[in-house]
């Protein structure tokens, strides 16, 4: 079994939820990342989201931008990142770790070569911000390969057959994006973000 479906095993043998923590590599410079990263797991943290710095986060609100500008004016690269992974996992070989950033700095490694450096690293899954799963079937059969997990984004407009499609190709685990828009835009409706992940339970 692999190490994100330990963690969830766990915290379900736990009668709990995972928490499910985040932080961008490299922010406010690369050599506090990794105390971060064990602090987190000592603090409670089941899986660690780490964010890889770019400089166009579309997808994210202010305060994740802000903080991919103060990683990358550190030099922070997706090398950078994985070499931090690494050193993690040098001390901690239980906490998964998903990388959450953008496609970009993938396709300037070239995608077998991030998921060969990313699985000698000791990443778990791969979040993809903006390659929809209509994109991602070769990036999905190199991640099989390297054993690396290819999650993908539900949203509030998600339609019942892009639940169904996702869910039915998920590896790790489903992001669910609570609001419309960047993140940190608006709060969610809690009874509404309950109802569609019930939904997407059921596929």
């Amino acid at each position: 079994m692999n190490r994100i479906a330990s963690c969830f095993e766990k915290c379900a043998g736990m009668g709990r939820k995972a928490l499910i923590p985040f932080i961008t590599a490299g922010d406010p410079n690369r050599q506090v990342t990794v105390p971060v990263m064990h602090a987190m797991v000592k603090a409670g943290a089941d899986l660690i989201e780490l964010g890889v710095p770019f400089s166009d986060p579309m997808a994210d609100g202010p305060t994740i931008q802000r903080s991919s500008e103060r990683a990358l004016e550190t030099g922070t690269s997706i090398h950078h990142v994985l070499e931090m992974v690494a050193e993690f996992r040098r001390t901690d070989a239980i906490t998964p770790v998903v990388l959450m950033g953008y496609l970009n700095p993938i396709e300037n490694m070239g995608a077998k070569k991030f998921a060969q450096a990313a699985q000698a690293a000791g990443v778990d899954g791969v979040l993809t911000v903006d390659m929809p799963p209509e994109e991602g079937a070769e990036f999905e059969q190199i991640c099989a390969q390297y054993e690396l997990a290819p999650i993908y984004l539900l949203a509030p407009t998600s339609t019942e057959e892009r639940i169904a499609k996702i869910a039915a190709s998920a590896k790790g685990f489903i992001y669910y994006v609570s609001v419309k828009g960047v993140t940190g835009s608006q709060a969610p409706d809690v009874s509404e973000v309950a109802a569609k992940v019930e939904a997407i339970r059921q596929q």
